[in-house]
């Protein structure tokens, strides 16, 4: 079945907004969902967040790509997919900071 790249590209990119918008809410509201964690361990939850973080929005962006690429032989649309996906999420940060300068 022929999917169109930039609808892909489209929903990758939704989910990796949706995906930082709920670490930002867990960032934002950590010290009062967790207290104050005022030792050693507060840095290693961070970093810890941060590389999963990465892993998890690494595997949203590139991992039906990779498929493309590797099971069907196809690095034309493979990369049609990840450039539509950088694409539309610079939109959809366009986007957000012109709201954020409106309100």
């Amino acid at each position: 079945m022929k999917r169109n790249p930039i609808f892909i590209g489209f929903l990758q990119s939704l989910g990796l907004s949706a995906y930082i918008f709920l670490i930002a809410l867990v960032i934002w509201n950590g010290e009062v969902w967790f207290g104050r964690i005022g030792n050693f361990l507060g840095p290693i939850l961070f970093l810890s967040l941060f590389v999963v973080s990465a892993i998890i929005c690494a595997l949203i962006a590139l991992a039906y790509p990779f498929i493309v690429f590797w099971d069907r032989k196809n690095t034309n649309e493979a990369l049609k997919i990840v450039g539509f996906t950088a694409g539309w999420l610079a939109f959809f940060v366009i986007v957000f900071i012109l709201l954020l300068t409106i309100f």
